[in-house]
């Protein structure tokens, strides 16, 4: 029997990446999986990666994925989702609020007045989005007397890293989570924000590839693989002391030890608190 079997997990952004990393550690520990994403099918996509290739992914693990091509600023959209699953289903036991836009202007050094107010679109996506989707998790889970939202957030929540909005939006997920968390534990639903670090993403990989002199970070030992982060999050939703952290925002490095969890070549994740800072709130 496996860890999460039984249980229901909502994950955004799923078509690749962190999200895709998320749904195959959830999917391997038993979770039946909704991926979400805007790219249903590769079709001369930039990067690679679809939601089809994610449930195909899932399922050669023996797990359950179910893909839900939506966009993530359709508050009609996310309602829809989670209709489905009520219907479904008639439970969810875990959100994990992923999905963000990265504009390519994101990482170019030049000051915010500089760039274009289309880049909004990170709050838009990172913030607002991820509130509307714990919106509709919430009635599910408080119903049920159980569950756990998870957002994705980093050491840029505290520490200046490419633009104004990416920390603020970032900032702003902690202390949503936490929010959260005061609200929803009467109920014993948890809410968590964790802190990721470096992750070799298909977007990262080819960025360090494009860029002269930045490759041989391919292989630095202080970045994981997309799917670290989800072995974090699997044990986190199975410990049955859950709801002690509820509030928190972690790191996913310390909580991965705490656990006992590696990353998927078994290597132990080093934490980054010491040079980059350390999350401002505690469990309540």
């Amino acid at each position: 029997m496996t860890a999460l079997a039984g249980k229901v997990a909502v994950i955004t952004g799923a078509s690749r990446g962190i999200g895709k990393g998320i749904a195959l550690a959830l999917g391997e520990q038993g979770a039946t999986v909704y991926v979400t994403g805007r790219t249903l099918a590769t079709d001369g996509q930039a990067l690679p990666g679809s939601l089809e290739e994610t449930v195909a992914a899932v399922a050669a693990r023996g797990g359950r994925a179910i893909a839900v091509q939506l966009d993530i600023t359709s508050d009609g959209q996310l309602a829809a989702l989670f209709d489905r699953i009520e219907k479904e289903q008639g439970r969810l036991d875990i959100l994990v609020n992923n999905a963000m836009a990265i504009p390519d202007e994101m990482t170019e050094r030049k000051g915010f007045w500089e760039k274009s107010l289309d880049n909004w679109a990170i709050f838009d996506t990172g913030v607002r989005a991820a509130y509307v989707a714990a919106h509709h998790a919430a009635k599910l889970m408080v119903r049920q007397n159980s569950g756990l939202i998870v957002a994705l957030s980093g050491y840029v929540g505290v520490t200046y890293t490419y633009d104004v909005i990416f920390g603020t939006t970032k900032t702003a997920t902690d202390r949503m989570a936490r929010d959260m968390a005061i609200e929803l534990k009467p109920h014993g639903v948890a809410s968590v924000s964790l802190w990721q670090g470096f992750t070799y993403t298909e977007r990262a990989v080819k960025n360090l590839e494009a860029v002269p002199g930045m490759a041989a970070q391919l292989n630095s030992a202080a970045g994981s693989s997309p799917e670290f982060p989800g072995r974090v999050i699997a044990a986190l939703a199975a410990d049955p002391a859950l709801m002690a952290r509820s509030g928190g925002t972690f790191i996913n490095a310390e909580l991965a030890r705490e656990y006992g969890v590696t990353d998927i070549d078994g290597r132990e994740i080093v934490s980054l608190r010491e040079e980059r800072g350390a999350p401002l709130w505690h469990p309540v």
